[in-house]
């Protein structure tokens, strides 16, 4: 089945602006401009998030969405592609942010947007712990993209919750996989974007 919908779920402190967004967005309305693309911006709160997500998808069609997600992007991403048996990319994947995520409770400034804050609130920790998927619960529908390279995530947590996935182990690269770019047509191609 052809994907028609696509929801990209930006990571922890950024926003629909972010690099990758943009790139794909920018792509997709070249290369896919019939595919509806969605990228919020994403609360603080987990559980919001993932409320917020389910009303912007909720009269899309089960056979032929799909998400993708960035770092928390693709914790979530994950989650909804399990809960709804939709197609997934993710990059980078805060596999474990349910059990760093006391690391992340504070006041943090957004990455597009300086003079914008966010707080993480301690009750968020649970929130994140309510969504986490152990390896085996991962769908095989998954494509997932890690680099080596991270200095946010560690990537051998990565590789080893996506084993069973289509993993694709970058020798270098970074958090935020700079190059980026390249990856979109196979992106395209695993989903079956339809034109």
């Amino acid at each position: 089945m052809s994907t028609t919908h696509l929801l990209y779920l930006h990571g922890f402190r950024s926003s629909p602006k972010s690099t990758k967004a943009c790139l794909l967005r920018n792509w997709l309305s070249r290369h896919y401009p019939g595919v509806v693309w969605v990228a919020p911006e994403l609360p603080a709160s987990p559980a919001a998030a993932i409320g917020l997500i389910g009303k912007l998808t909720a009269q899309w069609p089960a056979a032929s969405s799909a998400v993708m997600g960035s770092s928390l992007g693709g914790f979530y991403a994950s989650f909804i592609a399990q809960q709804r048996g939709w197609p997934s990319v993710v990059v980078n994947p805060a596999v474990a942010a349910h059990r760093h995520g006391h690391r992340l409770v504070g006041e943090h400034t957004m990455w597009h947007n300086p003079t914008q804050t966010m707080h993480f609130l301690p009750s968020y920790v649970d929130e994140l712990e309510a969504l986490a998927l152990d390896a085996a619960d991962v769908p095989a529908n998954t494509m997932a993209i890690v680099a080596k390279g991270d200095e946010v995530l560690d990537w051998h947590e990565m590789a080893g919750h996506y084993q069973h996935a289509q993993l694709h182990l970058l020798a270098k690269g970074d958090h935020g996989l700079s190059d980026f770019e390249p990856w979109m047509e196979p992106i395209a191609d695993f989903l079956h974007l339809r034109a």
